[in-house]
C-alpha cells in the first residue's frame, strides 16, 4: 500500500488588485473583497483545496496578514503563518514555504485571488500534477485559453512540455497564439516537492536562495526580519526558476479560471452569477441605488464612499494607470 503523500496548499496573499481600484485598497485588497456570494476570493481559495491537501500554508505581508488570520479563524482552519516584512516577489515568497517545509513535501502553490469552477476538472488537474510533482518535476498549470486575452501571460507547449513563456500579448499577438493552438494561459499555479524546487532556485539564482534561507533561518514564529528581508532579491518565480529549469511540466486544464485581475472579468464573472445589467449591458458594482446609463454601451459604474469609477469595460486594463497617478501623488484614496 502506497504511504500518504503530504501535500501542502500554500496560499500566496500577495498584491493589492491595483486594477479594481477603487473596490480594491491597500487596506482590503480584492482577495478579501466579499464580492462573491457574500465570500471573499481568499476564502474560496481555501475552502477550494481542503480536499486536495491536508496542510495550509499562507504566505503574506504585515500590512494584509490580519486579514488572513480573521478569515482563517472563520474557517476554523489550523494553519502554518508566514508573514514578510516586506515583498520580496514570488521567488522568495515561495522559497519561505519550501523552507518551512519538509523536503519530501508536495507543495501546491496558488494565489489567493483567483476565480475557479468546474471542481471536477479541477481536481483532476491536481491530481496529475501532484502525480507529475512525485516524480520530480516542476508542475505549473495552463488554461485552455477561451478567447485571446491580453491580460493574461501564455504558456507555449508541446505535450505536457514547456517550450516557453510569454509575457502578456497585444491583440494581434494573443489572436495568434490561439490560432496556433498550442498556447495556454499561464495560470500562476504550481506544484512541486519542496526539495525540488529549493534545488533548482539554489542552481539559478543562487542570491535569492542564500538570503531567503538566511531570512528564514531567523524567522520568529514565522515573522521575517525586515533588515535581512531587504537584502533578498526582488524577483517573480518565472524568471528565478520557471522560465530556465528543466524539470518543467505542464498540465493542460479545463477547468474555469480568472485571475478577476481586471473590472471587465469580475463583470464576465457577475454576470455569469445573474448580476443585473441594463439592455446595452451597462452594470452597476458596490451600490443598490437606481443608476441609468443614457446614450452609453458596455460601461461600468463603480460607487465607493469616497470614490467613483465610470468606464468602458474593454478600457478596463487602464485602471492601473489611475492607480499609479494617485500612487504618484500619495493619495489617501488608495488607502
Amino acid at each position: 500500500m502506497e504511504n500518504k503523500r503530504s501535500i501542502t496548499h500554500v496560499v500566496l496573499t500577495g498584491g493589492i488588485g491595483s486594477r479594481l481600484w477603487p473596490l480594491s485598497r491597500k487596506s482590503m485588497p480584492k482577495q478579501y473583497l466579499s464580492l462573491f456570494e457574500g465570500r471573499s476570493l481568499f476564502e474560496l481559495t481555501v475552502e477550494r483545496n481542503r480536499a486536495v491537501a491536508d496542510k495550509i500554508m499562507v504566505v503574506g505581508n504585515i500590512d494584509n496578514s490580519h486579514l488572513s488570520k480573521k478569515v482563517m479563524e472563520k474557517s476554523n482552519l489550523p494553519y502554518i503563518n508566514i508573514v514578510e516584512s516586506t515583498p520580496r516577489n514570488t521567488a522568495a515568497a515561495i522559497a519561505f514555504a519550501a523552507f518551512a517545509s519538509e523536503p519530501e513535501d508536495i507543495l501546491i502553490i496558488t494565489p489567493s485571488d483567483h476565480i475557479i469552477d468546474s471542481m471536477d476538472a479541477y481536481k483532476s488537474a491536481m491530481d496529475e500534477a501532484i502525480d507529475k510533482a512525485t516524480n520530480g518535476f516542476i508542475v505549473t498549470f495552463g488554461i485552455q485559453p477561451t478567447k485571446p486575452e491580453t491580460g493574461y501571460g501564455y504558456i507555449e507547449r508541446k505535450g505536457d512540455n514547456v517550450i516557453s513563456f510569454r509575457e502578456k500579448p497585444n491583440e494581434i499577438t494573443a489572436m495568434n497564439f490561439i490560432a496556433k493552438g498550442n498556447f495556454l494561459w499561464n495560470s500562476g499555479m504550481f506544484c512541486f516537492k519542496a526539495s525540488v524546487f529549493l534545488e533548482e532556485l539554489k542552481a539559478f539564482q543562487p542570491d535569492v536562495y542564500e538570503k531567503s534561507k538566511i531570512a528564514w533561518e531567523r524567522n520568529i514564529d514565522g515573522e521575517l526580519d525586515l533588515d535581512l528581508s531587504m537584502d533578498i532579491p526582488s524577483i517573480s518565480v518565472d524568471y528565478a526558476v520557471m522560465e530556465r529549469s528543466k524539470k518543467i511540466k505542464v498540465v493542460s486544464s479545463d477547468f474555469v479560471w480568472s485571475d478577476l485581475g481586471s473590472f471587465e472579468s469580475v463583470y464576465d464573472y457577475l454576470v455569469a452569477k445573474g448580476h443585473p445589467i441594463d439592455e446595452n449591458g451597462n452594470m452597476s458594482i458596490g451600490t443598490s441605488n437606481y443608476t441609468a446609463f443614457v446614450g452609453v454601451r458596455d460601461t461600468i459604474f463603480v460607487y465607493t464612499e469616497d470614490a467613483n469609477l465610470i468606464l468602458k469595460k474593454k478600457a478596463s486594463q487602464d485602471v492601473k494607470k489611475i492607480y499609479n497617478r494617485l500612487e504618484k501623488e500619495d493619495s489617501d484614496l488608495l488607502n
